[in-house]
Parts: structure tokens; sequence; C-alpha cells
């Protein structure tokens, strides 16, 4: 069994200093095997704001992969924004944009959606499906594949004109070959969770896309709370997902979904239950 917290759009540069170490007290208490942070770890990438984005994942007392999001590339600095985008991010942060991260149940993979001809819309290339491909079909089938980015690759049910990733299609026509269970990623700031079919149905291959919301920042969306995603899997066939909401004093569990795999159905909502696998009174379809 292996726990991702998946943590996103941090906006270091509006972030909530009671929120930093409240997530590192909540991350702390519960342990999990790898945290994912899908993004936006700056507000508008500047330096000192990178370095107080490296000070949180240095603190981070557990493994932890991250790619970059529209934010960490510069907005008013034109020439830096076209020559060098993501110069900043690769210093203080990582030069790894594919990030990789395997134990002996788990693949997480990473890849950069932002490109500094858009705003904020993301895109894959074809470089980077192939690669993804390759990857995942390289791997033991035994293990479990997750792929991270920082935009989504569908919208929330009740906005389906959302913008999400552009050749988002075509890269999980592509997956399908690759065995991916799990797409982890955020730049919405809204906490929620489908199956790729719902808004891809031409696709046959059932994966579950989870979208964080915002972890620290105080550029709140839709009446939203602060919150992050914590995932349990158990290989191959159990997935519990709970959002941990910022009460104002600490994160708290609130909303939970157990998604059981069904070999005729693909990911299907199964009993909901508390992190100690008993029944809960309230079942969600969404987290």
């Amino acid at each position: 069994m292996r726990t991702i917290a998946h943590i996103s759009d941090l906006h270091f540069g509006t972030e909530t200093p009671a929120l930093v170490e409240g997530l590192l007290s909540d991350l702390t208490a519960l342990q999990p095997s790898l945290v994912v942070v899908s993004g936006d770890l700056t507000q508008r990438a500047r330096s000192w704001q990178f370095k107080a984005a490296k000070d949180f994942l240095d603190r981070l007392p557990f493994p932890y992969l991250v790619v970059p999001g529209n934010h960490d590339i510069p907005l008013y600095d034109v020439l830096r924004r076209a020559l060098r985008p993501l110069h900043r991010y690769r210093r203080y942060i990582t030069a790894d944009l594919n990030p990789s991260y395997i134990d002996d149940e788990l693949a997480v993979l990473g890849v950069n959606t932002a490109r500094a001809l858009a705003l904020k819309n993301g895109r894959i290339s074809m470089t980077q499906i192939k690669h993804i491909v390759e990857r995942f079909r390289s791997l033991d089938d035994k293990l479990f594949k997750v792929l991270v980015t920082h935009h989504p690759f569908i919208p929330p049910a009740d906005k389906p004109d959302a913008s999400t990733l552009g050749r988002a299609k075509l890269a999980l026509e592509a997956m399908e070959k690759g065995g991916c269970e799990l797409i982890l990623a955020g730049h919405l700031h809204l906490p929620y969770a489908g199956d790729v079919r719902t808004h891809h149905m031409t696709m046959k291959r059932s994966v579950l896309v989870a979208q964080a919301g915002t972890a620290l920042s105080y550029r709140l969306r839709g009446g939203q709370e602060n919150a992050y995603n914590l995932i349990t899997i158990n290989p191959p066939h159990d997935m519990f997902f709970e959002v941990r909401f910022w009460n104002g004093t600490e994160f708290t569990g609130r909303q939970a979904t157990r998604y059981k795999y069904d070999t005729g159905k693909g990911w299907i909502v199964g009993p909901t239950v508390d992190e100690k696998g008993k029944p809960k009174a309230e079942a969600v379809d969404r987290i």
C-alpha cells in the first residue's frame, strides 16, 4: 500500500504562513509515501518566490516529485519569458522536467505542460507523449502507474467548457498502451475527480483523474477552501481518495471516495470508508 499527498498551486508570493506550517504539520502526522506537487509553485516566477518554495520543499521529510506550472514562467519579463522561461525553476527547484519516482509498488512520472507562448493554458508535445508511453511500457505491469501534469485532462463536471490540456485526447489514447491508472493535476484551484471517459468518450481504458485545489495561496476560486488530496493506493484494484480542507487552524479530512476496479466497468465508486477501513455514512462520487 502507498499513500500520495497531492498538493498543487502553492503560489509562493501569495501564501499564508499559517497554512504553510499547518500543511507541514499535517503531512508529518500522516507520513505519506510520496508528496506530489503539480505545479504553480510561485505566483510570478520571482527569485525570492522560488527560494521560498525551495525552503518549503526542503522541509518535507518525505520523497517528493514536482512539475512546473504556467505561473512558474515569468509573465511581465517578456525577454526572460521568451528566451529562458523556466531558468529560475531549474535553478531553484530542479533541472529535471521529466521527474520520476519508482518503488516496489508505485511508478510516478511527471511532465511539464507549461508553455512560454501561452499565458495560462497548457499543452503536451508529441515528444512528451512518446516519452510517457515508452517509459510506462518499459516498467513492470505490476507497478501502479501515475502521471503528473499541471494542466487538467478533464474539466469539472459543473464547468464542462473549462479549458483543458492541449492534445489531452492524443496523450490519453497513447497512454492506453502504457497502463496508466491515475493522473494528478491542478491549475483550476478546484478539487474534483473523475474517469477520463466521461469527457473523452472514445477512450477504452478507465483512467482516474484527481484535481487538487490550492494548498497555500489566498487566491481561492469558486468559494473553495484551501485543500489538498490524500490518495491511498492498494494495488492493483483499490484506491481511497480524501480531500483535506483547511478549517482555519488545521487540515482535516471531509470528503472521501473509495474507488474499486471492475474488470468490466473500469474504476467505479466502491463502498466509502474512512482511512481505517470503516464504512462512512456519506458516499460521494466526486472529491
